[in-house]
């Protein structure tokens, strides 16, 4: 009897299930041993993957109950891609909907900004403008300018203060977080992926630049939701962190 790659996968997954039935070892007897040490190396290989990809969540739940949970979404949650740089993209949902979590409504978005940094790690490379190019360009075609973002760059929003989380687990020394919706920048400086806290309406202003606005638009769709907009503050971001690719008229 021979064993299909689904029910193989399941089993392997699945510590409860029983050894799926025809799988023999090479002399031809039941491969129940050999299968359970297979079975519990995946297990530690995709817990590993996930504790290296969520560092901070790992911190906040702590090392035990942070592989409980693993063990609970692997299962639920195979990899759907042979590169295990990928797994883990349904994490944060996963959180957000486990209920024996459902008192720590951040870790959710805790995790978004994690994978947005992994993702950004893995983003192609561009090539990026130096910082004096707004210097160089006649002050009444700016509003025209056009900032191609690199593809490094990610912006996570949150209700929760998810910087100020990440970096008091993260940087020696940072503050206790407040509590405060944030915005967050990450850009890509040497390879490095990077969080910034973004001023109020820059998160608005970033993503309008991604979708091709010109530098006035973005600018008039960012004070349209606050009067607090800093264009300075936020291009500065920007430019600091080499996430500007392209600048045309």
């Amino acid at each position: 009897m021979s064993v299909t790659q689904s029910e193989f996968r399941s089993a392997i997954l699945n510590s409860d299930q029983t050894v799926p039935e025809g799988l023999k070892d090479a002399e031809g007897r039941p491969a129940a041993r050999r299968f359970d040490v297979y079975r519990n190396n995946v297990a530690v290989s995709l817990s590993e993957a996930l504790e290296s990809g969520f560092p901070v969540i790992a911190k906040l739940l702590g090392s035990e109950n942070f592989k409980a949970i693993a063990g609970v979404f692997l299962r639920q949650s195979p990899p759907q891609n042979p590169l295990m740089m990928h797994y883990g993209a349904a994490f944060p949902d996963f959180l957000r909907g486990f209920e024996p979590l459902a008192h720590l409504g951040y870790l959710g978005d805790v995790a978004d900004l994690e994978l947005a940094m992994r993702r950004s790690y893995h983003a192609e490379d561009s090539a990026t403008v130096d910082g004096d190019v707004l210097a160089r360009i006649p002050p009444e075609q700016l509003e025209n300018l056009c900032l191609g973002i690199a593809p490094s760059v990610e912006v996570i929003s949150s209700p929760w203060p998810i910087h100020d989380i990440w970096a008091f687990n993260m940087v020696s020394g940072a503050p206790k977080p407040s509590a405060v919706a944030q915005d967050v920048l990450i850009t890509r400086l040497d390879f490095d992926p990077e969080p910034h806290l973004l001023p109020s309406g820059g998160a608005v202003f970033v993503r309008a630049l991604q979708n091709g606005a010109s530098l006035g638009t973005a600018a008039a769709q960012a004070s349209a939701v606050t009067d607090e907009f800093d264009l300075s503050t936020t291009l500065t971001l920007l430019l600091n962190g080499q996430a500007i690719a392209t600048a045309t008229i």
